[in-house]
């Protein structure tokens, strides 16, 4: 098909796919696909980003635990704890492979305390490294690494990868 353009917005009802043809075979393999609930938060004719800040899967730990991969690469950790929490990251291995990370590849982490009655504190792991202002913060006793309860109990973490197995972790908001 030829390049199209449209003076209007394209809309659909079932998403959109953008595909890949095999030259020698012509077989279609699907990229990516487009559904209601994506977004794109930044385009440059280099990187492509696309997120969906909606969360329609969320994890909840509510007791000092180690996060699964699985968990946190859901984006958005909830906790309801009466007790103080201590939730440890996986280690950068098991995220890596959870997330397909590259070098590069960044998730955004909300912790959510606002329905706990106590402090939530996140931790590394092996090759999670934190980031110079969360150590500093750690040890200065800042609280760049706790998240309060009530109200105020929420919390954005950045995770970056500089590996497949290697991440650094910040506080972001």
């Amino acid at each position: 098909m030829a390049n199209t353009t449209f003076s209007g917005p394209v809309r659909s009802q079932n998403g959109f796919q953008t595909i890949t043809v095999a030259a020698g075979t012509g077989t279609v393999t699907v990229d990516a696909t487009f559904g209601a609930a994506t977004s794109v938060t930044d385009l440059t004719t280099t990187n492509l980003v696309f997120t969906d800040q909606n969360h329609p899967t969320t994890a909840a730990i509510n007791a000092t635990a180690t996060a699964t991969a699985t968990q946190v690469a859901t984006g958005y950790i909830t906790s309801t704890s009466a007790a103080a929490t201590t939730i440890t990251l996986p280690t950068g291995t098991l995220l890596g492979a959870a997330l397909s990370a590259t070098r590069g590849t960044v998730l955004d982490l909300y912790v959510d305390n606002t329905a706990g009655a106590n402090t939530v504190t996140i931790a590394v792991a092996t090759n999670g490294i934190l980031s110079a202002a969360a150590a500093a913060g750690s040890g200065a006793g800042a609280g760049l690494l706790t998240v309060p309860s009530g109200v105020t109990g929420l919390a954005r973490f950045t995770i970056m990868f500089s590996s497949a197995t290697a991440y650094v972790f910040t506080r972001t908001a």
